[in-house]
């Protein structure tokens, strides 16, 4: 098929590399447009353009879609169909309109729960048993469209957002060059009104660890927050991101240290943290961050 690619972040590439070894003729590739980054502040490509760039692709990176000059060159593709993941633009009914087959989606939840911006996020901090891929025909609302394809996969006990994101990259992926084959024989499923949640934006207010809350809430908000943007909590003066736990045995004062192996007590329960991350350094396996920064037993976390 000839397509549009519509896609920014490290999780949109998969998808697009499986489309081009699938044979399909990516007309363009539309991604977000380069900004400051690191400590230059220099723009930075997003890591589909960079990809796309690599395989010979043409990019686009306009800052709207809503003119009629852009929804003109957009229209002037003749695309069969656009894929869209993790594009970071809302799309014009113009644009929804434009290819043959209208826009897919590829959105990383079992619709309709997790509509909106963080959907792996939410899934891990809610406490959530599994989760999914969705291939969508878009719609003008949010994540509204009708589902063509689905396919859950569970969360594992010490899954962190890092981890379950690539998997789900991969699913993605997968299921679209399914998708795509097979377009003309699915049939697209109404989302049901009941159970839409909405997984909003991750605040970094949301990041610091409340160690009176159930041993279960806190290990989901540590993994869920895990790489970006990392729960954390103080130790004396100096804070904390913890990025890695499993659920364990045992009581305390809240945010006590139960051993030196890094299991802390919480309201009720304890989790055993498994990596860590001191202010300007790397993150580090328990094992290595204990050398470097012992926290013995009877030590009291946050404050």
């Amino acid at each position: 098929m000839r397509l549009v690619f519509m896609g920014s972040p490290e999780f949109s590439v998969p998808v697009l590399e499986a489309l081009v070894d699938a044979g399909h003729e990516i007309a363009a590739v539309y991604c977000q447009p380069p900004r400051p980054a690191g400590r230059g502040k220099k723009d930075r490509p997003t890591a589909v353009q960079t990809r796309a760039e690599a395989l010979g692709l043409p990019v686009r990176h306009p800052v709207s879609l809503k003119s009629a000059e852009a929804q003109a060159e957009f229209a002037a593709l003749n695309a069969d169909a656009a894929v869209v993941v993790a594009y970071g633009l809302l799309l014009p009914q113009a644009i929804l309109d434009a290819p043959e087959h209208g826009c897919l989606n590829i959105h990383a939840s079992l619709l309709p729960r997790w509509r909106g911006a963080a959907p792996i996020h939410r899934a891990i901090m809610s406490g959530d048993a599994e989760t999914g891929i969705c291939i969508m025909q878009m719609e003008a609302g949010l994540d509204t469209g009708p589902v063509l394809l689905r396919e859950a996969t569970a969360i594992g006990e010490t899954e962190t957002t890092g981890a379950l994101h690539d998997r789900l990259s991969a699913m993605g992926a997968r299921m679209i060059v399914t998708a795509l084959a097979q377009l003309q024989d699915l049939t697209a499923q109404v989302q049901p009104e009941d159970g839409v949640t909405y997984a909003a934006k991750i605040d970094k207010a949301e990041a610091a660890i409340d160690w009176s809350r159930p041993a279960d809430v806190v290990s989901a908000q540590i993994r869920g927050l895990s790489p970006f943007p990392g729960a954390w909590t103080m130790q004396g003066q100096e804070r904390i991101k913890m990025l890695g736990c499993e659920m364990a045995q045992g009581a305390g004062a809240p945010g006590e240290a139960l051993d030196d192996g890094f299991t802390i007590a919480c309201g009720t329960g304890a989790v055993r943290v498994t990596r860590a991350q001191r202010a300007g350094k790397g993150a580090q396996e328990a094992e290595v961050f204990l050398r470097g920064c012992p926290i013995g037993k009877g030590a009291v976390l946050g404050g």
